[in-house]
């Protein structure tokens, strides 16, 4: 028969309870990190999930679409913004009326040039010379402020006024 005390039935027995202490605590260590990994999930779901049910990768795909669609229109946007700035910047918004008398035997200021210029200076100066008789209309081209023609100084005078001011008729 075995003795009690036989040291490879101590070294078996010691094996086995060091065995069972390390299976009981992998055991414990088990449940517990599936109670943990049991809240993660529920926080994880209630992250992902809103009170409306929407989950967070729809709601992100979503808003991403969104956001793409947003830039596209605003790319759109800015062709049009800027279409619309040149033809802005070249139409005719900068306009100056000078009366004079061209003649000295006529009563009043009846004589008139009219400049008409766009932002870079560009446009058409008219002037209309009245007399007892008639009455005719010139129209001189303006570019940057400077014309290829002879100008009278009330022309030029209607011009520099305009480059100045802003639709002033």
């Amino acid at each position: 028969m075995f003795s009690i005390l036989e040291p490879e039935l101590i070294i078996v027995l010691a094996v086995s309870v060091v065995a069972l202490i390390v299976t009981v605590i992998a055991i414990v260590m088990t449940n517990a990190l599936r109670v943990r990994m049991s809240k993660f999930e529920k926080s994880y779901i209630s992250l992902q999930t809103f009170l409306s049910g929407t989950q967070l990768e729809e709601l992100l795909s979503a808003n991403l679409k969104e956001v793409a669609e947003l830039s596209r229109i605003a790319a759109e946007h800015g062709q049009r913004l800027k279409l619309a700035e040149d033809k802005a910047r070249n139409g005719i918004d900068r306009a100056e009326l000078v009366r004079f008398n061209s003649f000295e035997n006529m009563g009043a200021d009846l004589s008139f040039a009219l400049a008409l210029l766009n932002q870079e200076k560009t446009g058409v100066v008219l002037t209309g010379i009245h007399s007892v008789e008639e009455c005719r209309i010139y129209a001189k081209g303006i570019e940057k402020g400077q014309a290829n023609v002879k100008l009278s100084p009330e022309e030029k005078f209607a011009i520099e006024k305009a480059s100045k001011n802003e639709l002033t008729i």
